[in-house]
């Protein structure tokens, strides 16, 4: 690994279920654990990594496939969790008791330094308590993580502009959510502005935060119902290729699955 890279995998993405790994040379943090303890195990051992080797746990909001395996992975392996106040009080049904020496403030807005990360937390829009994701920097380096979000403010673009690499949310083909099953209002949750990026603004957004540093983008919290990898991958490819930017050259895009962790890939 060089100096200052860092190396993550996307062990999961999905209405199903969330967690993303990520590692320097000195820290191990898991961010959501929306799975079974079982099955996060599972998938970090598919990688050559393992959940006692864990920093930490930080969560991004209470929804439970961003929740689900939290307090088993606490409780088993003594891993410090870190959420912001609003998070912690509506997530306690899900992740039960936490030993209070393992819970841990992370305000909305502020940095924490875990090791030789620094953590930037940042606000968005979704309907929940008070949804936050992170931008992880070491040395030169950065990784976005923003997976459920309705829009995406100017103040957030200004605060994820230019990393070396973003887990962006990829929700639903427009024409796909609207002609489906779903009742209208849960299309409407959807479509709204606390719900989720579909892939047409996904690609806007890329194309308006991404500069000269981006190499890599991974699509992130695929609809099992109204969205396939390919046209998500499609939209984003042609998108940025109209902007003179050469999707396979200037910059790789990654497919993320609910099931399959991807490989670590360094940043």
């Amino acid at each position: 690994m060089l100096q200052d890279a860092l190396k993550i995998s996307v062990l999961a993405s999905g209405s199903t279920g969330n967690a993303l790994y990520i590692e320097s040379e000195k820290e191990r943090l898991l961010i959501d654990a929306g799975l079974s303890g079982k099955k996060i195990k599972s998938l970090m051992e598919k990688i050559g990594r393992a959940p006692e080797d864990l920093d930490g746990v930080l969560i991004t909001h209470e929804h439970r496939d961003h929740t689900k395996g939290v307090g088993v992975l606490a409780r088993k392996y003594h891993l410090p969790v870190y959420a912001n106040r609003a998070t912690w009080e509506n997530m306690q049904s899900i992740v039960g008791k936490i030993p209070l020496d393992q819970c841990f403030d992370f305000e909305m807005g502020k940095t924490k330094t875990f090791g030789d990360l620094d953590v930037e937390s940042f606000g968005v829009s979704h309907d929940a308590a008070a949804a936050q994701f992170y931008r992880i920097n070491h040395h030169d380096h950065s990784f976005v993580v923003m997976t459920d979000t309705g829009y995406c403010s100017d103040k957030t673009k200004g605060i994820i502009q230019g990393a070396d690499g973003y887990l962006i949310e990829s929700n639903h083909d427009l024409g796909m959510l609207r002609m489906g099953k779903y009742p209208w209002s849960l299309k409407q949750r959807i479509l709204g502005d606390r719900g989720h990026l579909s892939n047409e603004d996904s690609a806007i957004v890329m194309s308006e935060v991404m500069d000269r540093h981006t190499k890599k983008i991974f699509l992130g919290h695929l609809s099992q119902e109204n969205n396939l990898k390919e046209l998500a991958r499609m939209t984003m490819t042609d998108t940025l290729n109209a902007l003179d930017i050469h999707v396979g050259e200037d910059v790789f895009i990654y497919d993320t699955d609910p099931n399959e962790a991807t490989p670590l890939v360094e940043i």
